[in-house]
């Protein structure tokens, strides 16, 4: 099955809380529209971390077909992986799929991941400074509050 000529997606999302079952639905709607499925989850990404997860690599496998997925497994986790990362990442694999004429699934509960490829943030690519951090954590939560208001104002808005 594919889907019908005047039907134009970009993506196809599924979003959710844990253990709603995300996957399994994906890989179902997967394998009936030849699709492929992008992890959207920032734990997922780390090898090694399959407790608390929610990999279920199994699930990725129905009557017998595995259904190709992204974006799981793919760094350690002594690396640092963010939203930045992910949108790049998941857009270039997108873009791969779409390539091939399948619609690529997005799947997960990652919903600031989500939104980021969604409405195409533009996130700039900054290295952390490590000596504004340190000044920073001497600081309470007051404090911190108090010199965000003077550089925004109403930004901390609780």
């Amino acid at each position: 099955m594919s889907l019908p000529p005047n039907l134009s997606i970009d993506n196809l999302v599924i979003l959710g809380p844990t253990a709603t079952g995300k996957t399994k639905l994906a890989v179902q709607i997967a394998k009936k529209i030849n699709g492929e499925i992008i992890s959207a989850d920032s734990r997922q990404v780390y090898r090694e971390m399959d407790i608390g997860t929610g990999k279920d690599l199994k699930d990725y496998t129905i009557d017998g077909t595995s259904i190709p997925y992204h974006l799981i497994d793919i760094i350690d986790p002594t690396e640092n992986y963010n939203v930045a990362k992910f949108q790049t990442d998941a857009i270039k694999i997108s873009n791969e799929i779409k390539n091939k004429g399948i619609l690529p699934i997005i799947c997960g509960g990652t919903g600031f991941y989500i939104k980021a490829l969604l409405m195409n943030f533009n996130i700039p690519q900054t290295k952390p400074n490590a000596i504004l951090r340190k000044k920073l954590e001497k600081l309470s939560l007051n404090e911190l509050i108090s010199k965000l208001e003077t550089i925004s104002e109403g930004s901390s808005k609780r």
